[in-house]
């Protein structure tokens, strides 16, 4: 397929011939995203959470999370609370920031961290292959059938000490694996360049190779997989902290405001106790995995072409 002399960027040789070359997985995914009206839309309502998030979390008084009994279930629309409190006088709408706020930071920690480890063993898998790939493949085959919610569960229960910290460790030791399946797929397509042959033909050191030249043509699969993870990730916290195995009942999370749900009474007569942060949790969700659907669209096109 041809490229049109938009999607090109001219580039003059040593020979001072002119010759075009494809635009980057960077610029060809900004690219669909502002052909995109809905994604632009995505990502303006998922920095204006992330705003809200961090940035309202700094103003919140902490007297509105602490326990008053005067102001116990008042309901949505009251005085001094826009979505009413909780059983002990908490404010919901502070509960559901601060929540906010730490399901976010647990999502994109465990993200980073597990993008990390999946990164280097996709790469160090992938690239060497036999008997390397091998051996990697056997164990993260093997942590991948293991019931992984049902290890975090068990391990909480018995960990002393147990905080946000603690959780981000347990559910990053089985986030990466599906990472590092994903990068190694790449990354086996890639040792067959023509680039990476010419590097090795002259003399260039495999680690060289590896974070020098093949992860950058790997860059945009980084982004997709970074902002897809994140929202699998608050996910999981969000579950966990359902069940009562996430964060401490102290901590504020979706997944603790979401579990005032398992009272038939506060479903039927108090929605605003737990109907806030399903709402939140949906769009979070629907917008990280819409802007992730693009930024796959713009992957596929670049591989295309």
């Amino acid at each position: 397929m041809l490229f049109n002399k938009k999607d090109k960027s001219n580039v003059e040789t040593a020979t001072g011939e002119v010759v075009s070359v494809p635009p980057s997985g960077i610029r060809l995914i900004i690219k669909e995203i502002l052909k995109d009206k809905f994604a632009i839309f995505a990502i303006i309502v998922l920095l204006a959470v992330l705003l809200i998030a961090f940035g309202g979390s700094l103003f919140v008084a902490k007297d509105s999370m602490e326990t008053n009994i005067l102001d116990s279930l008042l309901p949505a629309f009251s005085p001094g609370h826009f979505l009413g409190t909780d059983s002990g006088g908490k404010d919901i709408l502070s509960l559901l920031i601060v929540g906010g706020r730490n399901s976010i930071m647990i999502g994109i920690s465990v993200t980073i961290i597990a993008i990390i480890i999946g990164l280097v063993i996709g790469l160090v898998s992938g690239y060497f292959g036999g008997i390397v790939d091998d051996i990697f493949m056997r164990v993260i085959d093997f942590i991948m059938v293991l019931p992984r919610f049902m290890i975090i569960i068990i391990l909480t229960t018995i960990i002393s000490n147990y905080n946000a910290f603690t959780l981000v460790i347990l559910i990053s030791l089985f986030s990466w694996t599906s990472s590092a399946r994903y990068f190694r797929s790449f990354v086996l397509a890639q040792r067959e360049r023509e680039y990476v042959m010419a590097s090795k033909a002259s003399g260039t050191s495999n680690f060289t190779i590896m974070f020098r030249e093949v992860l950058p043509n790997i860059s945009s699969m980084i982004i997709i997989d970074v902002v897809l993870g994140i929202a699998g990730n608050i996910g999981v916290e969000t579950g966990l902290s359902f069940l009562g195995y996430g964060l401490p009942p102290s901590t504020p999370s979706l997944g603790t405001l979401i579990g005032y749900a398992n009272d038939p009474v506060n479903i039927m007569s108090r929605p605003w106790l737990w109907l806030p942060a399903v709402a939140l949790l949906l769009i979070i969700s629907y917008m990280v995995n819409y802007v992730g659907t693009v930024f796959q669209r713009a992957a596929d096109a670049r591989q295309r072409r």
